[in-house]
């Protein structure tokens, strides 16, 4: 049966990351809006989240909608705090589920999966060959907080077309970080080159979600066996983005901080860092989650160190054929930053930008109210790209 994406934007939250991560559960999850629409006002900080998702994924197991529990008991960890025994519990009982209830795939050929050796750990990778003739190979992957399960659907989705695609997981995602300890790079050049040489790949398209926007182009700067990149979202610098944000106000406290990083005032930044997080529990939850899959020891540390994450810095090495996809109405991310990469992607052989709306409910982060139609962009960029190129 060929893949399906549902379409749609949901209101369900007043609180923006709750109200997008729910979207996200429905749209790249498998769960039902049935489902979330009743739970949606209970939900008012972490606890909250890990109580009534999990209440969900109990029913959904309960009444055999297997797909749907898989959804609610993934997300469930979503917003726990690194260290509690639960998340690790729930991200195990999710993927579990996840290769039993699609074992076919995987027992029939479909989709073959591999552990690519990298430093002390293992990379996992699914691999999709291409239905017909191949018109390319993807080297797919995700961002910040992204498990490679979720982007199984794409990946079929891109097979379908006549695509051949690895899918994986870096240092700092999924199981890699979950399970085997293995926190993040910002020198994303050296998980994609141990993908490569590992595969013996050449002339593929990088897609990058979200951090991975950031994470893909830098690959690229260093890594000349990727020929064309898709960053599937508009992220020039991590730092700008955890400080920054759409308003003028915020544009004023970013470079307040930035000023103080400069000047190493330390202490300053921790007491502004853990005011702002006993105002707001998603700012809580997201220092202590950074702190953790970054390996800060304060606040401070971890604003220091987002600065390596970035592409403006290796901007001038990058000579690909790139495509940055943003969202009108991206809550984490400002599109109007996209201005920093167009005057940094100095050497580039071609550049696009394509900005995703609230007409084509594809406005959210990394467009996920409309999968089908970023995927149909994508696989048509490609395809223009080679044929400019031959």
């Amino acid at each position: 049966m060929p893949v399906s994406f549902k379409r749609g934007v949901y209101h369900f939250n007043e609180e923006r990351n709750f109200d997008f991560q729910l979207n996200r559960i429905i749209m790249w999850d498998g769960g039902r809006i049935e489902d979330i629409v009743p739970i949606s006002q209970k939900i008012h900080n972490s606890e909250t989240w890990k109580t009534e998702l999990i209440k969900l994924g109990e029913q959904a197991e309960e009444e055999g909608r297997t797909e749907n529990a898989i959804a609610y008991y993934r997300m469930s960890e979503f917003f726990m705090y690194d260290g509690d025994p639960d998340k690790k519990k729930y991200y195990k009982k999710a993927t579990d589920m996840f290769y039993e209830f699609y074992r076919e795939y995987f027992t029939n050929g479909t989709v073959e999966q591999f552990q690519v050796s990298y430093e002390e750990v293992k990379l996992p990778v699914m691999h999709v060959k291409p239905v017909g003739e191949r018109k390319d190979i993807i080297l797919l992957h995700g961002g910040n907080d992204s498990y490679y399960e979720e982007f199984f659907f794409p990946m079929l989705y891109l097979a379908e077309n006549g695509f051949e695609v690895y899918l994986f997981e870096g240092p700092g995602q999924g199981g890699v970080m979950r399970l085997q300890g293995k926190h993040f790079t910002h020198e994303w050049e050296k998980p994609v080159k141990a993908i490569l040489d590992y595969f013996h790949l050449e002339d593929v398209t990088i897609i990058g979600a979200s951090l991975g926007g950031m994470l893909a182009p830098r690959a690229a700067a260093f890594e000349k066996r990727i020929s064309r990149v898709i960053a599937w979202s508009v992220f020039p610098n991590f730092q700008e983005v955890i400080l920054g944000g759409p308003t003028i106000e915020d544009k004023k406290q970013m470079k307040l901080v930035q000023f103080c990083i400069r000047f190493r005032l330390k202490g300053l930044i921790n007491l502004a860092m853990e005011k702002a997080a006993k105002k707001s529990e998603v700012i809580r939850w997201g220092l202590r989650h950074g702190m953790y899959a970054y390996e800060a020891d304060s606040a401070y540390d971890y604003a220091v160190k987002m600065d390596r994450y970035q592409m403006i810095d290796v901007a001038d090495q990058i000579t690909q054929d790139v495509l940055i996809a943003g969202a009108s109405k991206d809550h984490f991310i400002d599109y109007k930053t996209v201005s920093e990469e167009i005057d940094a992607l100095t050497n580039v052989r071609s550049l696009t930008f394509r900005l995703f709306t609230e007409k084509e409910d594809a406005c959210n982060h990394c467009n996920c109210g409309n999968v089908k139609l970023t995927f149909d962009t994508f696989m048509n960029w490609i395809m223009q790209m080679k044929a400019n190129n031959r």
